[in-house]
């Protein structure tokens, strides 16, 4: 399918950009994109992926992954019932859910890719994406999201007042689109335009995959003694203070008074900017623990962090390289498509529709170009709470809406690109499902709400 939909986006981008007379505009945009998609997203992306997959490699060797594994195995063999419950894949794909939720985007993209690869191991039909995917990626484009960080920070920095307000409905949002987006995955891998149907180069390929792909490695951690518990606690305290600090900055310098006869003077109890300031807290000190809590962990229970650290990095320049084609093909036909001003021709032609069904029209751009492009939509994000007010109605269904939906065809050309699939099958059906159900329900939700 992304084969139809990456030439219908050229040719309607090219046709429609003649006629109008961007083509110099689009043929400058077209360039500029393919650069930036390998100096700045591809490159930058190889030392992203390799802080996140060697912290992977530890949290597996100090046997994070497993036991959060074990834990969520209920809802997990419900989800993809096709992998294996003790299979590395399940706790990969865990650890990248965990990312998306707690908004730490940077860290789950290479969480998810080495989910994916996992995956692949199990798959019958190594150019065919299987139904394990589909409901990953499905999990992924419409990702519960506790906190829409970027979106939250795009208000705050226009002024808006308790722009923290969108948590709810984004939450609501996000939830209602991610159950959505499974039950589309399990129905429609059922219809037979979407039944699996390997390539005929890739039948040598296609047999059952061995034993040993799918072997599992036993990682026994050594317990953590009395000593290691200790330290593990005084770590915990620093950023129990840390955290504390920022939420109440007056108290930061006031620890020996605390300590003392004026501890009275402290402050502990909410006031008007407390929800915020815990929000930013949380931002500003979540990757920073992780960073520190699972070598001091994996440290403690006698794995060697620095040689784990690197051995997992490893994989980061050989992925990187992969999704290289597909990242630069896949956002030069995005590019083509927003020179040409197709976007804005569609909104403008569907503005009376829109707005007789209770449908903005202002945000239509932000809809249609989410899930094409992340830097495009924050622009149309941006612009709209410039225009409109950080306090406006539109201002806060466009920051909901942001920070509820996700960029389908970057997420389906990466993911897919880093393992070689060509044929998605119903991932893009899926994702663009949860996308509008989670834009339907972000402007419900809000108008509910707020």
């Amino acid at each position: 399918m992304l084969n139809v939909i990456w030439l219908a986006i050229v040719l309607v981008a090219v046709l429609v950009g003649g006629f109008t007379g961007r083509l110099e505009a689009m043929t400058e945009g077209a360039f500029t994109t393919a650069k930036s998609a390998v100096m700045e997203i591809a490159l930058p992306l190889i030392g992203l992926m390799a802080i996140w997959l060697g912290m992977m490699r530890l949290a597996e060797r100090a046997g994070f992954v497993q036991q959060l594994a074990r834990a969520l195995r209920p809802v997990m063999r419900r989800l993809f019932p096709d992998v294996p419950a003790e299979h590395p894949a399940m706790g990969a794909m865990v650890m990248n859910m965990s990312a998306n939720v707690l908004g730490l985007g940077n860290a789950a993209t290479p969480l998810g890719l080495r989910a994916m690869a996992l995956l692949q191991k199990l798959n019958p039909h190594p150019t065919v994406a299987s139904n394990a995917m589909v409901t990953f990626l499905a999990v992924n484009t419409a990702s519960l999201q506790l906190i829409p960080t970027t979106a939250i920070s795009i208000l705050a920095v226009q002024g808006g007042h308790s722009p923290s307000n969108i948590v709810v409905p984004a939450i609501l949002a996000t939830a209602i689109a991610m159950t959505c987006g499974i039950t589309a995955a399990r129905l429609l891998s059922r219809w037979r335009i979407f039944q699996t149907r390997p390539d005929a180069d890739a039948s040598a390929e296609a047999g059952a995959v061995s034993d040993a792909e799918i072997a599992v490695e036993k990682i026994e951690p050594r317990v953590l003694t009395a000593a290691g518990r200790w330290a593990l606690a005084v770590f915990l305290l620093a950023f129990a203070w840390m955290f504390h600090a920022l939420v109440w900055p007056a108290n930061a310098d006031a620890l020996p008074a605390m300590l003392g006869a004026k501890w009275r003077h402290a402050q502990f109890w909410p006031d008007a900017g407390t929800g915020l300031r815990v929000l930013k807290a949380f931002s500003m000190l979540a990757v920073p623990f992780l960073l520190a809590f699972i070598p001091l962990v994996a440290a403690l229970r006698g794995v060697k962090v620095y040689e784990q650290f690197c051995e997992g990095a490893k994989e980061a320049f050989g992925t990187a390289q992969r999704i290289i084609p597909f990242l630069v093909a896949m956002l030069v036909a995005i590019s083509l498509l927003r020179h040409a001003g197709v976007v804005q021709a569609v909104t403008d032609a569907l503005r009376p529709a829109l707005t007789a069904i209770g449908f903005p029209p202002d945000l239509l751009p932000l809809a249609a170009m989410r899930p094409l492009s992340g830097g495009a939509s924050q622009g149309i994000f941006v612009d709209l709470v410039k225009t409109h007010g950080a306090d406006s109605m539109i201002a806060r269904m466009a920051a909901t809406i942001y920070g509820s939906t996700e960029t389908t065809f970057y997420v389906l050309a990466v993911y897919f690109g880093s393992i070689g699939i060509r044929k998605t099958r119903h991932a893009v059906a899926v994702g663009l499902t949860a996308d509008l159900i989670a834009t339907v329900c972000a402007i419900a939700a809000c108008r509910l709400l707020l």
